[in-house]
């Protein structure tokens, strides 16, 4: 099978293309014949800043092959979505069940790839900032996956001004046609503050202004790998709090609010209230260029990497 590998030093790129054995789900596992695989901004963080060859995860999504000891909850032949830790971009992946969930008969595996985490963690982080209806929103990294369905669902849920923040004017009729009220620069001044509630998925440099954008009784909601400072002083005068969110919470300390937060997650896609927005779909070969895409801030939407199409995987080739 092709599979994506990082290396560091001895090349002139640090994701490589090789044929690898096809592996084997352990206990409590399934393996997935991939269709589409999900980038994430924290997979091409986890590149970019490694100084040791690091594990490629991702979001995946294609048709079950082979169980593992003791799954019944899922079947040979049935078409899966998940996150995947290690080795995501492959021609097949290893998929722990209690991260996998099933694709409806009339969505893609690029739809699911695109949807399901991202809209849970933007759903997950709209109600970890306890929005009231009439309320204003501003999303950073808002051309983002996760961004994109977090303006929608913003829209959905009954918040009043919904502003998109990105880095490049470029974004902004994109951000519109999604819903976006408003759409301001990271460079701009005062980023048309206050706001009641920011949901942030950029962290480190931005995380300061972001704070000093919130109204008096604010709510900033962190749910990106960059990490940052805050000031308590610029909490304080304002009476201002930061919220970390991470879904991994959700879906193993509340699976049953987990399940329920995904069937409302597609019943709104179906209706057609959460779009999915796909940059592009990029052949797996090509992954480095799908890392420069969002490491240089260019997507709008989802990046997805995305195997060839081959009757078997292929051996292993030295």
């Amino acid at each position: 099978m092709l599979r994506i590998r990082h290396e560091v030093g001895g090349r002139p790129t640090a994701l490589v293309a090789e044929e690898a054995d096809r592996p084997e789900p352990g206990a409590g596992e399934v393996l997935i014949r991939t269709k589409a695989v999900g980038v994430t901004l924290p997979s091409v963080r986890k590149v970019r800043d490694a100084g040791e060859p690091v594990s490629l995860g991702g979001e995946v999504a294609g048709e079950i092959t082979a169980l593992g000891e003791g799954v019944t909850a899922f079947g040979v032949g049935d078409r899966v979505t998940g996150l995947c830790f290690t080795d995501a971009y492959a021609e097949f992946a290893v998929l722990n069940t209690a991260m996998a969930s099933r694709i409806p008969d009339r969505a893609s595996d690029v739809e699911a790839v695109a949807l399901v985490r991202s809209g849970m963690v933007a759903r997950g982080a709209y109600e970890a900032a306890h929005v009231e209806p009439g309320e204003s929103v501003l999303v950073t990294a808002a051309a983002s996956a996760v961004g994109t369905l977090a303006l929608q669902y913003a829209k959905a849920a009954g918040a009043g001004r919904v502003v998109a923040a990105v880095s490049s004017a470029d974004k902004a009729d994109f951000l519109r046609n999604l819903g976006a009220d408003e759409v301001v620069l990271y460079e701009d001044a005062d980023w048309g503050a206050p706001y009641d509630a920011i949901l942030d998925g950029v962290g480190g440099d931005l995380l300061g202004p972001a704070v000093r954008a919130l109204a008096t009784g604010g709510r900033l909601v962190a749910f990106s790998s960059g990490g940052g400072t805050v000031e308590a002083y610029e909490l304080l005068v304002r009476g201002a709090s930061v919220i970390g969110f991470q879904m991994r919470a959700i879906a193993v300390g509340k699976p049953e609010l987990y399940d329920r937060w995904l069937r409302e997650l597609w019943q709104l896609h179906e209706a057609g209230t959460l779009r999915t927005a796909v940059h592009e779909e990029i052949p797996l070969a090509e992954a480095t260029r799908a890392h420069a895409l969002i490491e240089q801030r260019r997507n709008l939407g989802k990046v997805v990497l995305v195997p060839p199409l081959r009757s078997q995987a292929l051996p292993v080739t030295t």
